[in-house]
């Protein structure tokens, strides 16, 4: 548990009651690390302290955190959490997310600084932020695996979760006065999902014309982000993407154990560094508690002790002017020998007061959490027209003669339906196929409506008759338009 000086520090201050974990690997460590400079600098703090990660996993908890730990989040609503270490092999639940969802914390927020040149970097003007959709893309975790050969990852986006993550990447920016949002996408391949996260974007850009927008593919995305990082400011992107370069754009700042994360939700936050457990150098004294620093840096901003913050932040930056660096990021531009985390930490309590003298110093107000960085948001559903047009039918078949079950798919189609197109791995088969593409033993087989009122009970029949045909069909997806235009994806190949 926290010292009795941490839980009752400043008289001036209401104290605000916070969960912490202290983690596995270099957790208990930079934990401590840690909260031995919120003591110092008096911070106004009720901590509970819970147990979470690897033991936990192993008493038999598949998600890593136990329900007495989830009533002391309810009753807190901030936590400070230190990395954990999940157990290898399957049944076990990715702590992070289950938190993220069972808390709604939407947005995750990583800010990424150059700390030049006392920071060895190739990009000293880098400072950018990204603003990841925490909640659903591929990491809503839905999987299966449906075929001897074949595994399935869903990836699901909705209107509701890319307008509140781009609206509160552009309050954010309109917060903290920054110029420009960009967008992250993949939409020219992935139309429909990728498509509705930059439309959203558009669509969202026009309420603010004091703010530059721009978009950028992915891949080219990020190269640019490595090679030109001033080019960026606020970057908003789905989950994936989002997770991927905020670890690319830290690595460039100087490295990833200087960087600090938020996860927001309307009623709730957790902070967190951004690195793992690092088991193997657990316990040795090296490891760097910045990361988890400046995420208690974001933490105290987000519960209105902005002035703590400033003296946290400050003392931290000068620190690291003077020449105090842990190993991971030592090099021939620091000034001293490596220090350890219980000698870091007590360098950044020494200069409690002190603010930088080449690095530009930072600013918190006491009001920065006084209203919510996001504007009250409100989803209005659109309003249009749905209309079933088909069925695509996945079917387990090893060692198919696609010509055979082409012919035998047509017998057994039922009026109103008609067979279209067959394909394996997202690739054209029949009719006129690719006979070069390698084949497994997951098939779609895609069936349109023949009139103008397709029903789902034709679709049951075509599924009965399949059935009866000992065809082993694994999964469907109705194919509608809406407002008449088609909205699946188009056959390649």
């Amino acid at each position: 548990m926290m010292s009795e000086s941490v839980s009752a520090c400043a008289s001036t201050a209401k104290s605000v009651p916070i969960t912490i974990a202290r983690g596995d690997g270099i957790g208990p460590e930079i934990m401590s690390a840690v909260l031995a400079v919120l003591d110092a600098a008096d911070a106004a703090l009720d901590v509970e302290e819970i147990e979470i990660g690897e033991k936990v996993y192993k008493s038999g908890i598949p998600t890593g955190m136990s329900s007495s730990a989830f009533e002391s989040l309810k009753r807190t609503h901030v936590f400070l959490k230190a990395p954990i270490t999940t157990p290898l092999g399957g049944g076990y639940k990715s702590l992070n997310v289950t938190t993220r969802k069972a808390f709604g914390l939407f947005a995750n927020v990583r800010p990424c600084v150059s700390y030049h040149p006392f920071v060895s970097t190739k990009h000293p003007k880098l400072d950018v932020v990204i603003v990841r959709e925490n909640e659903e893309d591929l990491y809503a975790g839905i999987e299966y695996r449906q075929t001897v050969d074949c595994v399935q990852g869903l990836k699901l986006m909705t209107r509701p979760a890319c307008e509140r993550i781009i609206q509160y990447a552009f309050d954010y920016a309109r917060r903290y006065h920054r110029r420009k949002v960009t967008c992250f996408s993949k939409d020219n391949i992935m139309k429909l999902t990728d498509g509705l996260f930059h439309k959203t974007f558009l669509e969202i850009g026009e309420q603010y014309p004091d703010i530059e927008k721009d978009h950028r593919l992915i891949d080219i995305g990020t190269a640019l982000l490595a090679d030109l990082p001033e080019m960026f400011d606020v970057i908003v992107a789905p989950n994936l993407y989002g997770d991927i370069i905020s670890d690319v754009a830290a690595q460039i700042a100087g490295s990833v154990g200087l960087a600090g994360s938020a996860n927001i939700g309307t009623g709730c936050a957790m902070f967190e560094a951004i690195h793992g457990s690092a088991p193997t150098i657990a316990g040795q004294n090296i490891a760097n508690p910045s990361g988890l620093l400046l995420a208690a840096v974001m933490m105290l901003v987000h519960i209105g002790q902005g002035p703590v913050a400033e003296r946290i932040h400050n003392a931290w930056l000068r620190a690291i002017e003077d020449g105090v660096h842990t190993k991971d990021y030592h090099s021939d531009v620091s000034r001293l020998a490596a220090v350890g985390t219980k000698e870091f930490a007590l360098a950044v309590i020494e200069r409690l007061g002190s603010a930088p003298k080449i690095m530009s110093p930072v600013c918190y107000r006491a009001s920065d959490a006084a209203s919510p960085v996001m504007s009250e948001y409100h989803y209005t559903r659109p309003t249009e027209t749905k209309m079933l047009v088909g069925v695509d039918v996945f079917v387990d078949l090893p060692d198919a003669d696609v010509n055979a079950f082409a012919k035998q798919l047509q017998d057994l189609t039922p009026k109103l339906l008609r067979l279209s197109v067959i394909e394996n791995r997202g690739i054209k088969i029949w009719p006129d196929g690719s006979v070069y593409s390698l084949c497994c033993d997951h098939w779609r087989c895609r069936f349109m409506g023949e009139g103008e009122s397709l029903t789902h009970d034709a679709i049951v029949s075509l599924l009965s008759a399949l059935a009866q045909s000992g065809i082993d069909f694994i999964q469907t997806e109705n194919l509608y338009n809406f407002d008449g235009k088609p909205t699946y994806s188009v056959s390649l190949g």
